[in-house]
């Protein structure tokens, strides 16, 4: 079998007697990786001296080597804050009013794919087969190509592509086409997003392989996560802090394609609306920061701390706040045991790739008496969980509606709800999604 190569922007190097680390592109890769000779390339995550050194730093572990490299100070606020964060990711996710274009960000976006380009050329071997991961490396095949590299190259597009008029509103776009065409395979979450880079590719004359796989996890054993979690003294904590009353969670990142001020307002709405819920129910948002550096979210961190403050300043007893909110990283194991706990799994993002919290929430549940998600109808997820409450994220009255459509819903319901969900997750796990992908590319 041909060693696996993966690149990503950030590699998730094991620490201490970790296998892998917790959550994101580790854990839906794992499977792919297991009972196969494996390279993981990239971003070591550490802003080094930017001294020029391309030798990769190696680090063996559970059958996986390891090969990272620093990015300089320049490298990393160009590249990664700049064009990365600054362009690239609000306009896959349809906010061109936030996107902050810079030629110089650009060409240092494509400096550093070249510098990843030489370092990994130097480390493939003829029949190594490539999986490129996200839109920090749109220019890479095209990178490798020109160094005279012939092997298989794929690459999956985790979060939303545009429609094509929205994508060629970015200045020099049709040269990130160019370099998506070098790819052998282009796998995207949804075939709404296929569709869009398909429109996009044959706007700029070029013909590319795309195909839709969405991403799933492995059903099974987040359950048996949740199941033990649902014993730990994290989760014991919080249920005895709820005294009896509904749990509403929703587990994000702190970024503005999660919907975030809206899902706040739904939740008033609903104090206000449906006022029987009042002192009955709890929500709780977890949402680590990430990208701090950037305006637009310092921004919205003091924005949803004044939304919490007046929300339940206005609403709270001296023995119950409405809303309470964790800015802070919390363990993927208590996340698991939060999730089983949860009446209602609050899922409501303005746009998302496919978004794994809803599917963890449908694994996460009690099967004799599981509690109900509501999903924004343009989450990736949506096509796959008929069994959810689809809300339009952008209307905080429906979703409040959608919450109190799921705190009322009888039992019957709820477990109809949930094994239609559990039905396509057992379908699409994270071992389908990547041996699918991988089969294709080697078709």
């Amino acid at each position: 079998m041909a060693r696996l190569v993966i690149v990503s922007n950030r590699v998730p190097v094991p620490k201490g007697r970790a296998a892998s680390q917790p959550g994101g592109l580790a854990v839906a890769l794992k499977d792919a990786l297991q009972g196969r000779s494996a390279l993981w390339f990239g971003w070591s995550g550490q802003i080094g001296k930017g001294d020029g050194n391309d030798t990769p730093s190696i680090l063996d572990a559970a059958g996986v080597r390891y090969a990272t490299i620093d990015l300089s100070d320049a490298e990393h606020r160009l590249y990664y804050t700049g064009f990365s964060n600054g362009t690239l990711w609000p306009l896959l996710h349809y906010r061109m009013g936030l996107v902050e274009f810079r030629r110089e960000e650009e060409e240092g976006y494509r400096a550093v794919n070249d510098r990843f380009a030489r370092v990994l050329a130097g480390l493939l071997a003829p029949d190594d087969v490539v999986w490129v991961h996200d839109f920090h490396l749109f220019p890479l095949a095209a990178a490798l190509r020109r160094l005279g590299v012939r092997n298989r190259i794929g690459f999956f597009l985790h979060v939303p592509f545009p429609p094509a008029a929205l994508f060629a509103a970015l200045p020099r776009g049709d040269g990130l086409l160019r370099d998506l065409a070098c790819y052998d395979l282009l796998g995207m979450q949804t075939e709404e997003d296929s569709q869009n880079l398909r429109g996009a590719l044959e706007g700029s004359g070029l013909a590319a392989r795309v195909e839709a796989f969405p991403i799933g996890l492995d059903a099974e054993g987040f359950a048996k996560l949740a199941q033990r979690a649902a014993r730990s003294a994290d989760t014991r904590r919080l249920a005895e802090s709820l005294n009896g009353r509904a749990l509403l969670l929703g587990v994000d990142r702190l970024d503005y394609s999660k919907g975030l001020p809206n899902r706040f307002l739904g939740m008033e709405r609903l104090l206000r609306r449906f006022p029987g819920h009042s002192r009955h129910v709890t929500f709780l948002q977890v949402a680590p920061v990430s990208r701090g550096e950037l305006t637009q979210y310092r921004a919205l961190r003091r924005q949803l701390d004044e939304l919490a403050g007046r929300i339940n300043g206005q609403h709270a007893d001296v023995d119950w706040a409405p809303i309470r909110w964790i800015t802070r990283a919390t363990a993927r194991a208590s996340l698991a045991g939060y999730l089983r706990l949860a009446r209602v799994g609050v899922v409501t993002p303005l746009r998302d790739g496919m978004n794994l919290v809803a599917k963890e929430h449908v694994a996460a549940q009690d099967p004799a008496d599981p509690g109900v998600l509501v999903l924004s109808r343009f989450a990736g997820a949506a096509a796959e969980l008929g069994g959810a409450i689809h809300v339009n994220p952008h209307d905080p009255d429906e979703i409040a509606e959608g919450l109190n459509t799921a705190l009322t819903m009888g039992l019957e319901e709820r477990v109809a709800r949930w094994h239609d969900n559990t039905a396509c997750l057992k379908t699409n796990s994270a071992a389908q999604w990547s041996r699918g992908f991988l089969a294709a590319l080697n078709a």
